[in-house]
This record gives structure tokens, sequence and C-alpha cells, in this order.
């Protein structure tokens, strides 16, 4: 029997743009709402059409970004070398 999940609009919005994003593991939506791998993928099912869910299935399926045990210990999240420090609220120069 598969458990019931009560979430607001808004939250199976952020649930899917999370999805989407490439660089955003399972593991994050997990922490934040409490939904695992299996259950986000119910809800996209849910929630895109068809097309839609066969593309981000096939796009995810394997990545290793999408999951943290095969993304290795070497990872810098989210930081591009060209990106700026932000300090005291400022963006430092280069």
């Amino acid at each position: 029997m598969k458990k019931q999940i009560d979430l607001r609009p808004e939250q199976i919005d952020r649930i899917i743009e999370m999805a989407w994003e490439d660089r955003t593991p399972f593991d994050a939506i997990e922490i934040q709402f409490g939904l695992k791998e299996e259950e986000v993928i119910r809800i996209m099912r849910r929630e895109m059409k068809t097309s839609s869910f066969k593309m981000w299935r096939t796009r995810v399926q394997g990545r290793k970004t999408k999951h943290l045990k095969q993304r290795g210990i070497e990872v810098d999240r989210f930081k591009c070398s060209r990106q700026r420090g932000i300090n005291n609220n400022k963006i430092s120069k280069r």
C-alpha cells in the first residue's frame, strides 16, 4: 500500500523544479520534503505530461549528479571559478 503524502501545490511545484535541476540530488529533496526517489518519480509521473515525464526520466536515470553516492567526494557545490565572492553582503571585486 502506498502512503499518502499531503503536499501543497507550491511544494509540488518546488519538488518538480528541484527534480528538473541536474545538480540537485534526490537526497536534497528527501532532506527538504521527506520524499524518497521513488516518491519523487511518482509525483513527476502524476503531475507532468507523459512525454515530458519520459524525457525527464531518460535524462535522470544513472545521472551522477542526481545521486550523491555516485558523485564522489571532490564535488564543490555550485561554485564556478569565475564566480565572485560575497563578503558582508557586498560583492567583492575580482
